[in-house]
């Protein structure tokens, strides 16, 4: 597609009230920015982003996970404060590779490709997105007579009349190149932020006759992020978006509106979630059934049952599995084996057909190192058991309940390792009952 794309980040974000830059900000686990140049990428190979706050940082985030498939620019907020400064490099406008130029914004995570392109396909010089919105406060105003569009009125520049107006700029549009290269140099900072609006363009090219177009455009979608309040929006808009999408594939969700799932979680086969779930990260759930409450985060379920209640703590890859209520399961491979409740198994290798009684600890952290607790095959750990790691127990071991193991086992063996049980006959209830 002939069309380059300019991300614009480079605002401070001062309304986030956070040290953290705005568009570093996450919904559903991932960026704010990271949002925008997805979409960007699916609509031009020529995707430039513009950057001042926290510049570096921002930069080092993008790059992690798009590598060099964008370009990026730092603004010269000294000389050319601003939207319309932001597109301007050395005095130039920035270089881009075609002869049209989308321009989006680094803080509008729930735009889409397709009502992108419904603006796209209009062929005009300008094409300008445009809200019909109930509460416009805080938003250009864009000023519209016999219907064509006359201009865009900051709300830091409006007069009384014009603050009535309830149609408001997106702040997404698409101009041919040579619009920019034509009005760009003339921008001026006469204003009440003294920037350099790119809004200016539309009333400079209006009285020129250059053709623009307004395209209405989904309010909730085209809605940007500038504090905490429309960050929890976005999320939730997003996660509604996320769980719909999971359903459609074929998982099964109970109480889905309870549901908390980042962007990079995959189900797949038949998967069923109970009410009050939530998965984290890069986490794989499949052909699996994740019981009510239960926690998941960078990790991979495969055939299994997990909770309720259960915490599965990253880099733990569970298959052919029963996890129980109350057990916590880090950093571990369990495969066809059973947890049913109040465990904890960090650092741990379990193998087939061996089980887990309650209470049981691997007790993998020294102070300074995570140590690991290998179990083979059939094991038998009896409830309130410890396994001081590292430590390895052979297949086929039986573990007598309340033991503390610090030894490796061998095939078939039965450990016992606690205290001996007195049974003292001196009356001592009698003494005890006399007492209260």
């Amino acid at each position: 597609m002939a069309l380059s794309v300019v991300i614009l980040a480079a605002g401070s974000g001062t309304r986030m009230k956070s040290s953290t830059p705005k568009v570093l900000h996450k919904i559903c686990g991932q960026e704010l920015l990271l949002y925008s140049i997805e979409v960007a990428l699916q609509l031009s190979d020529d995707v430039h982003i513009v950057l001042y706050n926290q510049a570096q940082r921002v930069q080092e985030v993008c790059q992690k996970r798009f590598g060099h498939r964008v370009i990026f620019h730092l603004q010269d907020f000294k000389n050319f404060p601003g939207t319309g400064g932001a597109l301007i490099q050395e005095g130039k406008i920035i270089p881009t590779a075609y002869s049209r130029v989308l321009i989006l914004n680094g803080d509008m995570p729930l735009i889409t490709p397709a009502s992108l392109h419904t603006l796209i396909n209009v062929r005009a010089s300008i094409v300008l997105g445009v809200i019909e919105s109930k509460n416009p406060l805080g938003y250009g105003r864009v000023v519209i007579e016999n219907k064509r569009i006359q201009a865009i009125v900051e709300e830091k520049d409006a007069n009384a009349q014009i603050k009535k107006i309830c149609t408001i700029n997106s702040g997404i549009y698409i101009f041919n190149t040579e619009v920019l290269e034509t009005y760009l140099p003339r921008l001026n900072n006469q204003n009440a932020q003294n920037e350099y609006y790119l809004t200016d363009i539309i009333k400079l090219a209006v009285s020129e006759g250059v053709e623009i177009e307004g395209v209405f455009v989904d309010e909730e979608e085209f809605s940007g992020v500038n504090d905490k309040v429309q960050l929890a929006r976005a999320e939730r808009v997003m996660l509604a978006r996320l769980r719909e999408e999971a359903m459609r594939e074929g998982v099964i969700m109970h109480l889905p509106e309870s549901i908390y799932l980042e962007k990079n979680v995959r189900f797949e086969g038949e998967c069923e979630v109970e009410q009050g779930t939530q998965f984290f990260g890069d986490t794989l759930i499949k052909d699996s059934h994740i019981k009510a409450y239960s926690i998941v985060r960078d990790s991979q379920i495969i055939s299994s049952d997990i909770g309720p209640m259960a915490h599965i703590r990253p880099n733990s890859y569970i298959k052919k599995t029963h996890i129980g209520n109350f057990v916590e399961v880090k950093n571990s491979k369990l495969y066809s084996m059973k947890a049913g409740h109040l465990s904890y198994l960090g650092d741990s290798e379990i193998d087939e057909g061996s089980n887990i009684g309650a209470g049981v600890i691997t007790c993998n952290y020294d102070g300074k190192k995570k140590h690991k607790t290998k179990i083979g095959k059939n094991v038998f750990v009896g409830s309130d058991s410890q396994l001081i790691a590292p430590v390895s127990i052979a297949d086929h071991t039986l573990i007598g309940a309340g033991s503390t193991i610090t030894q490796d086992s061998k095939e078939g063996d039965l450990l016992i390792a606690r205290s001996e049980q007195k049974n003292l006959k001196n009356g001592y209830f009698v003494f005890f009952k006399d007492k209260k």
